[in-house]
């Protein structure tokens, strides 16, 4: 058996695998993404069996550029997106609809009745999480109240209900399992006993059989047997994050104060608060950060960010005003500014700090003299504005500044966007050297579960581009005036008279 780890991070449009060797380096990786599906307005899907076909190819791809065998790895990691929703049948394993992604605002009119009843508050103060869409259980509700005879196929227990790690991990080792950091984010766990809550299900109708059993993050070898990798036999899944979880992992966050932002689709803020869960009172999520094996878990506060990275896409697919996403830097600097013009990318409404569903994306200050490069600038800036108001939220939780910010995630690797991010939080950001920190997290959580490091203290860190500082250039006067117009075309994308 090879001193090697791989980790697959299964995202929101293409799935991942690496594998580390015991210094942390990849010694071979490999990528593809899966196709989105918008059937209307609020509505995103994924084919599950597509993500799960196209882990395999992933899987064997990184272990033919490392030249090992599954049977060879010491163990195998998950990171996986999180609240998108898997409901299939227990005998056969097949979906019995599209997976409804994180994204998907369909289950709005499930929030607006639970919240009628008053039981929104209730599940919040359970679960640390404001009741919305985003969160898995108005998912699963809508699947058994609008998918034909699901209802009744729950009841008798003849489906099972989990994200994609629970999805992934049926396919590989046929158990029903889940971490408890993908459990807090389904609204159906109690955050500080980490059990499911029959206070929760009931009221949604939910049968107590649909749920994984909850399991930690980390895990021994043999305990979850990938019975469903050809050439696995011996391989074991020995780590499962939901992604944001595992880029805080990644980035060695394990101590309170700790903090991280990974800009991706969308975009998250973490910051560990240690043993015991910080209550918010500025629009931010409580939620588990992890729980390594044999140890009590550690949570967090986030700041999630529906639409960062997916706003290029944006430009990119529906537009078609530039031919890749790395396009959208070199377009951009060629404007030194978006001469008054906002983006609010409000695709799925907002989330962290606003949680309005009834946002919609708008650009205001358009004159004609605007031209696509302004646009692309002012997709960029988005990001850099939506961080800041989490950011502040954040602050006012902890009762803490955060002097200096470290990111991650592919769109980092834009410097322009950064740059932006700098003069708009008015504070150093800091590119870690190692971008796809979220693989690299269930990587060191499989490998402290497979044995191959000892503790968080030996954990090393991969080989990788130095690190880089952005200072910001804005002074606080421009910084303010920005500010106050962003608030201000935020307010417009309210749908209210």
């Amino acid at each position: 058996m090879a001193d090697a780890i791989a980790a697959i991070d299964q995202g929101t449009t293409s799935t991942r695998c690496v594998v580390f060797d015991a210094d942390a380096n990849e010694i071979g990786s490999a990528q593809v993404e899966h196709q989105q599906f918008f059937e209307r307005p609020g509505y995103v899907e994924h084919d599950p069996e597509e993500i799960w076909r196209c882990t395999l190819e992933v899987l064997a791809d990184a272990l033919r550029t490392a030249k090992l065998r599954p049977a060879e790895l010491r163990g195998l990691g998950i990171a996986n997106q999180r609240e998108t929703t898997v409901v299939w049948d227990r005998r056969d394993g097949r979906p019995i609809a599209p997976a409804i992604v994180w994204q998907d605002t369909r289950s709005q009119d499930i929030v607006e009745r639970t919240l009628a009843t008053g039981f929104g508050d209730l599940m919040q103060t359970i679960t640390g999480l404001p009741l919305s869409t985003y969160s898995s259980v108005t998912k699963l509700a809508w699947v058994l109240e609008r998918v034909d005879g699901a209802k009744a196929r729950a009841l008798a227990g003849e489906l099972c209900f989990g994200t994609i790690d629970s999805w992934l991990c049926w396919k590989a080792t046929g158990r029903h399992v889940t971490d408890v950091t993908n459990a807090s984010r389904t609204m159906l766990m109690d955050l500080e006993t980490l059990e499911w809550s029959d206070e929760l299900l009931e009221p949604f109708g939910i049968p107590r059989s649909m749920l994984p059993e909850i399991v930690s993050s980390s895990l021994s070898p043999g305990e979850l047997a990938c019975v469903g990798i050809d050439g696995g036999e011996g391989l074991s899944v020995t780590a499962i994050l939901g992604d944001q979880q595992s880029a805080l992992v990644g980035q060695r966050c394990f101590y309170v104060g700790d903090a991280k932002n990974t800009y991706g689709t969308g975009s998250f803020l973490l910051v560990n608060t240690g043993l015991t869960p910080v209550r918010s009172s500025h629009g931010l999520l409580s939620t588990v950060a992890y729980r390594l094996a044999g140890e009590r878990a550690h949570y967090a506060l986030e700041g999630a960010i529906a639409v960062t990275g997916s706003a290029v896409q944006w430009l990119r697919d529906q537009l078609g005003i530039i031919a890749t996403a790395a396009d959208s830097e070199e377009l951009a600097a060629t404007v030194p500014d978006t001469a008054g013009l906002y983006f609010v990318p409000a695709f799925s409404g907002l989330f962290a700090p606003y949680w309005r569903a009834d946002a919609r994306g708008i650009i205001t200050g358009l004159t004609r003299a605007h031209t696509r490069a302004h646009l692309a600038r002012a997709a960029l800036e988005a990001a850099g504005f939506q961080t800041f108001d989490v950011i502040r939220a954040v602050e006012d939780d902890l009762d803490l500044q955060i002097d200096e910010l470290r990111v991650d995630g592919g769109m980092t690797a834009n410097d322009l966007c950064l740059q932006l991010q700098a003069d708009i939080l008015g504070r150093d950001v800091i590119r870690v050297g190692y971008l796809e920190t979220t693989v690299l997290g269930a990587a060191y959580a499989a490998g402290l579960g497979a044995g191959l490091w000892r503790s968080v203290e030996d954990l090393p860190a991969p080989a990788g581009r130095p690190e880089r500082r952005f200072v910001p250039s804005w002074d606080v006067t421009e910084r303010n005036r920005r500010l106050d117009e962003w608030h201000r075309a935020v307010a417009r994308s309210f749908d209210e008279p």
